[in-house]
């Protein structure tokens, strides 16, 4: 599709570096290896493995790609040095047991670098909270990971979250950010979130992301409205997303243009919000259409 001239959408690629993050899941040894063979080298310290991410950035971004994404199925952060972190890492390159402790220091340090780089090339990093996957055993070792028996997590996100970007905000690093909660217990600490560390000159720098997964129905949508109109700024919102493995999934931005336009419309009848068609009819096109635009640019 990228290549077809007579084509008209952009098609471009996006960046899932979930493999590289996730130190404590079988195979991460094994990924490793394959990962150095995409630049033709052998990793064997953390250093090494940067080096590398740095180049498969430049990678994507050489090849049109402006977001990233992470399953960030846990939040963590927990502050090390960069030889602590080399120690665990070979660890796991050498298949160790790690425990708890080590697999959040490591995590924490990747999810900074990786932050900091996609600051330097200008790219919108998003984090996808809260999954409880694979929680059927038995499925699992008969048909292996993302076959359907995963669901919503209850685990604290506010304070991790919150360090994380702070350190990326302090040193002047922190990208353009969207943050989606599977668990809609967590719409309002997104909502508030936002605040703390939009700036940059970016209008809605950090976003809260449209309702995700189990939220993309109608009430998932209208709550994470709902959370962003009242703790936010609705009208910076950058809207639907859908599953580029699913092309039927496409129709998603229908289902929000309807939701979105009823919700709005609500708000008007009962007096919450001025019946002014022109500066509506801006809102409602900024949101599905423009403010992503000029975000994702």
């Amino acid at each position: 599709m990228a290549k077809e001239e007579n084509f008209d959408c952009e098609v471009r690629p996006t960046l899932r570096p979930d493999k590289v993050v996730k130190i404590g899941d079988g195979g991460f040894d094994q990924y490793i290896k394959t990962l150095g063979k995409t630049e033709n080298t052998t990793i064997t310290s953390y250093k090494e493995l940067m080096e590398v991410m740095e180049k498969r950035v430049q990678f994507f971004v050489d090849n049109g790609c402006t977001i990233t994404d992470h399953a960030l199925d846990r939040v963590y952060f927990k502050k090390a040095t960069e030889e602590e972190v080399d120690v665990i890492f070979k660890k796991a390159l050498n298949q160790e047991n790690l425990n708890q402790d080590e697999v959040e220091k490591y995590s924490t340090l990747t999810m900074v670098n990786l932050g900091k780089m996609y600051h330097k090339h200008g790219m919108v990093m998003q984090l996808h909270m809260s999954a409880l996957r694979n929680n059927n055993s038995r499925m699992f070792r008969k048909l292996g990971p993302d076959i359907g028996f995963d669901s919503i997590d209850d685990g604290e996100i506010a304070q991790p979250l919150s360090r994380f970007l702070d350190l990326l905000d302090t040193e002047d690093k922190l990208p353009k950010t969207i943050l989606y909660c599977l668990n809609p217990k967590d719409n309002e600490v997104l909502g508030t979130m936002l605040g703390n560390f939009q700036g940059g000159g970016i209008a809605g720098k950090i976003q809260f992301g449209s309702g995700w997964w189990f939220n993309d129905q109608k009430d998932g949508m209208e709550r994470q409205m709902m959370a962003l109109s009242q703790l936010g700024l609705i009208s910076q919102f950058v809207g639907m997303l859908t599953d580029s493995r699913s092309f039927l999934s496409y129709t998603r931005h229908e289902y929000f243009r309807r939701i979105l336009c009823n919700y709005i419309g609500g708000l008007v009848e009962n007096g919450e919000y001025p019946a002014d068609m022109e500066i509506l009819g801006e809102i409602i096109e900024n949101i599905c259409y423009n403010n992503a635009k000029r975000y994702f640019k």
